[in-house]
């Protein structure tokens, strides 16, 4: 076991724990995957800075790395930045979730004519969890070929992680506004605002105080990379308390430029309680995904 899968051990053991699950780990194809990295060595515009890759490596190797974490379920998130990618996206991490069986299989979708009909085959096929990122897909999350699409989630009540915060920089539909719009009209989706909605942190937790379904996950929140520029008021503190039961560990592996027991170590910086973080690391996401 080398020292960060050591270092990450000894955290869930400490707050006897049976392990963690992260709801926000990237599984890709592989030529899918390299580009992505690509974009961030070049630091380009959505990332806005250096972002050294900590866990580059293939995809067996982050697989068993996850395994030595002592992960007991993680994702593949995917998402396209076209049209005529989220279908074979699906297909792909279908196929990925049936190899691992640790993987919560993963779904995604775009707006596009025919999306109606691959997501309701990924809901056939046993998706357990969407992936949305309005940053990168440059799409309003209310466009109205996806009208049809947040109904049948609704209905199924699948979870559908989506990155719709500003950060770490706007795009053009990002922000609180669009996802108001889509909730005003399928008030019971279960969304997962990634990253807490940065740098929106307080308009989102709004949105959940509104909206029972919706829920936050940490990925990469409350980090001392992420603080360094999008700080997370600690006047929202009892907030998160209030909400403890709606909060879910998320990490962004590999893509991540710091050790993954920082993801951790971070939460319990927050100094609110080790019951908060028992719940977040893993109690929530088992409660929700039946694990």
């Amino acid at each position: 076991m080398n020292s960060d899968a050591t270092a990450v051990v000894e955290f869930w053991r400490e707050l006897d724990l049976p392990g963690l699950i992260d709801i926000h780990t990237h599984f890709m194809p592989d030529r899918v995957l390299q580009k992505v990295w690509d974009y961030f060595d070049s630091a380009g515009p959505l990332t806005g800075r250096p972002w050294p890759i900590r866990y580059r490596t293939d995809e067996d190797a982050r697989v068993e790395q996850l395994r030595e974490f002592g992960v007991r379920a993680f994702t593949s998130m995917i998402y396209p930045h076209k049209p005529d990618m989220a279908a074979w996206l699906n297909e792909w991490a279908a196929e990925f979730a049936a190899r691992t069986p640790d993987c919560l299989q993963t779904a995604t979708f775009f707006p596009e004519l025919g999306v109606e009909s691959y997501v309701e085959h990924a809901l056939t096929a046993g998706a357990r969890i969407f992936k949305s990122h309005i940053q990168v897909g440059n799409y309003h999350p209310d466009d109205p070929l996806l009208h049809p699409v947040w109904g049948m989630l609704e209905d199924a009540q699948v979870p559908i992680v989506i990155h719709c915060g500003s950060g770490p920089a706007p795009g053009t539909f990002t922000g609180p506004d669009p996802i108001r719009a889509v909730l005003a009209r399928t008030p019971r989706l279960r969304l997962i605002i990634a990253h807490m909605g940065m740098p929106e942190y307080s308009e989102f937790l709004d949105i959940a105080d509104q909206y029972h379904g919706v829920l936050l996950d940490t990925t990469m929140a409350f980090t001392d990379f992420t603080e360094e520029g999008i700080p997370f008021g600690r006047h929202e503190l009892p907030r998160l308390q209030a909400l403890s039961d709606r909060i879910l560990f998320g990490s962004d592996f590999p893509n991540i430029p710091y050790p993954y027991v920082e993801a951790l170590t971070a939460l319990t910086r927050l100094e609110l309680g080790d019951e908060w973080v028992r719940s977040v690391c893993f109690a929530n996401a088992a409660r929700i995904f039946g694990i």
